[in-house]
């Protein structure tokens, strides 16, 4: 039997004692990262921000074996949030489909979860009414018009059936009740409540397609409620990327099992632990970024080089000249070189090598 099977669904219990210290780890470390995102200044925030929910997007999309363009998403996401990257790619719908679904789950936390809500996400996730080249109900829920909603693997005749959602039939009453149980403010454990959103909607699996893109988003709601914050500097998404045949095989023993679904509460937060600790790798330009600027906080700079120092630090493609340097700030040959020779006697250029006409520049090493 599955677990909605059960005369006790969706009644949910754990073992409150095995999470006590594993919640306690993870507060605390999300506590620290917050704190240390906040110390940043705005517009290291934004560009940690735009690189968290790029990274968000494109892993929750290949979770369900969808490779996104990286720059695409970036594009869609920086045109959303107003920062400038330069020049920004034209995005085609499908992209900014699921953008808009994440940007909505994480900056709207505070609005209530309705069915009509659900339904434009679905819309967003499936423009063309299309998943590939099959027609699909979008905007609604599933009817299994074609028999049972099954997660199934394996070639075609050697099927294998991971899990059978409840019938369409019962998706009203179903849906209702879990959207009452979300907007309702009586669950003192916003973490929790997000292992448990997450667990449920992807069991009821209302949709022909996009349960597991949109029950990540719900989970990021309530994340984004506990910190009271639209901001996110993790992604659980990647982290659940990683772990990807660890997350398909705890739901389907879960939605085996009965409703004490204690071990996926367990792995649940276990992620999330693994996903905060995980910021430190997905933000290293911003944060390296973070420590340059600390370093050199004494040191005074002009407009025309920051904004060059900034772009050295996010990547410069090619060799700094004072000719490039003269282009991109906008001023003349005399005056890039007089900036240049600034940054060199403040320890922040060092003239590479090659001389002559070929004189370059790199940030220095520290």
């Amino acid at each position: 039997m599955y677990v909605h099977e059960l005369s006790d669904w969706p009644r949910f219990t754990w073992n409150p004692e095995r999470l006590a210290e594993p919640l306690a780890n993870v507060r605390h470390r999300q506590g620290r990262l917050l704190g240390y995102m906040e110390a940043l200044g705005f517009n290291l925030q934004r560009e940690a921000l735009l690189e968290t929910l790029t990274v968000d997007v494109i892993k929750t999309s290949e979770i369900e074996g969808e490779k996104l363009d990286t720059e695409d998403v970036r594009s869609s996401i920086a045109r959303r949030l107003g920062v400038d990257i330069g020049a920004l790619k034209k995005t085609d719908r499908n992209v900014d489909g699921i953008v808009e679904l994440m940007l909505d789950a994480t900056r709207n936390y505070k609005q209530p979860l309705t069915a009509e809500r659900l339904f434009g996400w679905h819309k967003s996730l499936f423009p063309t009414g299309r998943n590939g080249m099959s027609k699909i109900t979008v905007g609604a829920w599933r009817e299994d018009r074609t028999g049972p909603m099954e997660v199934v693997s394996g070639a075609i005749g050697r099927e294998r059936v991971h899990y059978e959602a409840p019938a369409a039939w019962r998706l009203d009453a179903e849906m209702k009740a879990f959207l009452n149980w979300f907007n309702a403010k009586t669950h003192r454990d916003q973490l929790l409540k997000a292992a448990v959103a997450h667990f449920w909607f992807v069991t009821i699996h209302p949709f022909e397609d996009g349960n597991g893109r949109i029950a990540r988003a719900i989970a990021d709601i309530i994340l984004a409620r506990s910190e009271d914050s639209p901001q996110r500097f993790y992604s659980m998404s990647a982290q659940i990327r990683q772990q990807r045949s660890d997350y398909y095989a705890i739901l389907e023993r879960t939605q085996k099992g009965s409703v004490d679904i204690s071990e996926w509460m367990e792995w649940f937060v276990d992620c999330l632990r693994r996903a905060v600790d995980g910021a430190q790798t997905m933000l290293a330009g911003v944060l390296s970024k973070a420590r340059f600027w600390e370093r050199n906080q004494t040191v005074t700079l002009n407009d025309r080089q920051r904004i060059m120092v900034n772009r050295l630090l996010d990547g410069f493609t090619g060799k700094l000249t004072t000719t490039k340097y003269a282009e991109l700030t906008k001023c003349s040959q005399d005056t890039a070189w007089r900036d240049i020779l600034d940054l060199q006697e403040a320890g922040i250029l060092i003239r590479n090598p090659a001389g002559g006409r070929s004189t370059s520049y790199s940030l220095m090493s520290h």
